[in-house]
Formats: C-alpha cells, structure tokens, sequence
C-alpha cells in the first residue's frame, strides 16, 4: 500500500522533509578557516567592532537598472562584479575555528550598507568585508532577521568610490526558464560566476534547518544554477543586471549541489531590508494556525468532491485566527493509519488568491501584508462557504524561540 504523509504546518512553518523525501535543506557558508586563506590586505577599520555613526541609519541612495535589454554573461559580471563582497564571519580570537564562517554579500545602498544572509553572520563577533580588489574593511551587523534569512551590515570606513550599489529587480515578474547569474566565492574563490535558469517559483525554505523553530521562508526563487558553500549571500541577478534573488541554501541529501538552489526573493529583501536598517528588526504578520495540506484521502474524508485548501487543525489561543473565529479539528479520525483531527475550518482563498497549500497562504502575508492589516479568508465550514477578517498582528517572540 501506498504510504501517506501528512504534514501538521504552524502557519508560517515548514520542514526539511517537506514531502516526505530523503533530501534536506542545506545553507551554504563556508566553515573558516580551511583550505582557502583570506587576503593579507591590510584592514582600515582596525580589529575592533566599528562603532557605528549617526548616519548608519540613514537608507543611501538605491541603484536603478542601468539596462534595459539583456545583456551576455561576460558584460553582466563586468558590470556586478565590483559590487558582490566576501564576508569573513569570525567568531572571536579566543574561540574554536569551528564557528568561522565564509560567505557572499552584496552593496545595497551608497550609505555603506551590505545584504547577506543571517545565516552567515549570526553568532559571530567579528565581520569583515572583502571587495573585488582586496581590501578589507570590518563590518557592523545593523540588523537581522532570522525568518527570512537577511542581514543588513554597515561598513563605516570603505572609501565611497568602492560604493556600487545593485538595483533589486522585481521577483513577481520572473519566470520559470528565464536564464539567470549568481556571482559570489564559492569555496572562498571570489569573484565566482555560474549561470542557469529559475527553475521553480513559490518554494518554502525552512527559516533555520539547525533550530527548533518550525518557521518557513515563502516565495523562494529554485534555480538551477550552480550554487555551493561560501554562495550564501550572493545575488541572483536576471540578464538586465538586477538582482531577482539572494542564494540562500541548496535542496540535497549529500550536502553537495545537485541541481536544486534556493534563493530568497526580492520582493522579499525589499520589504525587510529597509526596516533591518532603520530598526534592526522585521515584525512578521501571523494568522496562528497549524494544519495540513489537502490531499484526495482527505478529501474523500470530508465528503469534497475537490482536495484543495489547507485544513485547519489547531488555532493558537490569543492568535489573530482565534481572534476571529477560525476553528480547529476535533474528531479524531484514522485515515491510512494516521490519526488525523477533523472538522476545523478549510481556508480556500486569501484576499484573491486561491488556496491550493500553505504556500500560497504565507507567500499572500509575505508579499502584500503588514502589522495592523486585515487579511481576508474564504473558508469551508459546516459545508458552508464563509468569509472571515483576519486582524493581523505581529508574530510572538515566545513561539519564535
């Protein structure tokens, strides 16, 4: 007999055996120091943590696409490579080597602001910049944000004329086989390019594949360019020069590329990104939520003639969702051995977007939601469609631990 697998998903959760495959999620800094060694050049800011100036809040100006038409890769990377960093994340003089990290990043804005991922820099007490000519600069987190990768640094003492700024693309109007550039230090090997096409749209990356938090990363960008350890970080650029994505992570079971790079979007990155610098934090919209995606089993359970919609199992006390109403399973019922509650409500629709699986719910929030809005559900209860007003709030810090 065919196995079943149903996934119980906190609503903005996921995890690395997301379909029941033996493959799992791998974020792709580089562990430092190793084989590669960083560049002897001298560093400006000197060996302490820079303090930071009463203008590191302050968002510089942002680049516009100096393109319109596609350019060849050759003419691309000319044109991005002085903008794309090494990041050396040091964990302190006195610790292991073990929690030294190489990674990418990239120059955001002229006020001195670098983008990475927070997985690069987390935990670390050191962060130093690396350019295309070699000159390194210390870097101070300005801020991060765990659930959805991002990290902002700022970079006191770098010369404005190394200042390059990337213009970030938008992500909504890629599409699935459009070619695509990730330029970053893969094995520490700077100024590094590999080319393919998007893949896939719509993914969900879990937020941190270490930790106990089940949070997930929506509207994640799948390519198919080659992507390895010391990528993270490093943009994923269409052929006008824009950045479309952020590499982030590689889908495999050997830790090795295998054809699957996952990468955070720019929609994404611009809507975090400018808060990361003026407040250090990024509050995330939530509904409260645990449930399961529709499956024919399911379907057939409840008596629907389609299986689609995500099945609400459990609301969490105080959440926006019991604020408003949204009901949870209580019968248990066994289906293909599987103790699954019914009878809570099926989301069908957010705003105007259909409901086909939890992706399409946390790429609604992510994409088009803040704090204080209201988010409108279509939902199937009793045989009854009904629509409900979700007041949005910020997600706790107590479930996020």
């Amino acid at each position: 007999m065919r196995k079943i697998f149903f996934l119980i998903i906190p609503i903005v959760a996921g995890a690395s055996l997301l379909y029941g495959y033996n493959y799992f999620f791998h974020l792709i800094n580089i562990p430092y120091p190793g084989a590669v060694s960083l560049s002897t050049a001298p560093n400006p800011a000197g060996l302490s943590e820079p303090p930071l100036d009463k203008n590191s809040h302050v968002i510089g100006k942002l680049a516009s696409s100096q393109s319109n038409s596609n350019m060849d890769l050759p003419s691309l990377f000319k044109q991005s490579q002085d903008s794309v960093v090494q990041i050396t994340a040091i964990h302190g003089a006195e610790s292991s080597d073990s929690g030294n990290r190489l990674g990418s990043g990239f120059v955001y804005d002229t006020n001195r602001h670098i983008v990475t991922n927070h997985h690069v820099v987390s935990g670390n007490t050191m962060l130093d910049i690396t350019f295309s000519d070699g000159t390194i600069y210390r870097a101070r987190l300005m801020g991060s944000d765990p659930f959805t990768d991002i990290a902002v640094l700022y970079v006191p003492k770098v010369p404005a004329q190394k200042l390059i700024p990337l213009p970030l693309g938008n992500s909504t109007n890629i599409k699935v086989g459009e070619q695509v550039a990730a330029i970053g230090n893969p094995f520490g090997l700077s100024g590094s390019l590999t080319e393919g096409v998007v893949s896939g749209l719509g993914r969900l990356l879990p937020s941190n594949s270490n930790s106990s938090s089940r949070y997930s990363i929506p509207d994640i960008i799948q390519t198919d360019a080659p992507i390895n350890p010391g990528n993270s970080g490093g943009p994923l650029l269409n052929m006008r020069g824009q950045v479309v994505g952020m590499t982030s992570a590689i889908f495999s079971h050997t830790g090795e590329f295998s054809g699957v790079g996952l990468a955070i979007s720019s929609d994404t990155m611009k809507k975090v990104i400018p808060l990361l610098i003026t407040n250090g934090t990024y509050a995330h919209p939530w509904l409260g939520i645990t449930g399961t995606n529709m499956t024919p089993e399911l379907a057939t359970a409840l008596g629907l003639k389609d299986p689609r919609g995500f099945l609400v199992i459990d609301v969490i006390p105080g959440s926006p969702a019991a604020n408003a109403g949204i009901r949870g399973g209580e019968q248990l019922v066994s289906i293909n051995g599987q103790q699954i509650p019914l009878g809570g409500d099926l989301i069908l629709q957010i705003g105007d977007t259909p409901v086909r699986k939890i992706d399409d719910v946390l790429t609604y929030l992510e994409r088009y939601k803040i704090i204080g809005d209201t988010a409108a559900l279509k939902i199937l209860r009793d045989g009854q469609e009904r629509n409900v007003l979700v007041k949005l709030t910020a997600r706790p810090i107590s479930l996020i631990q």
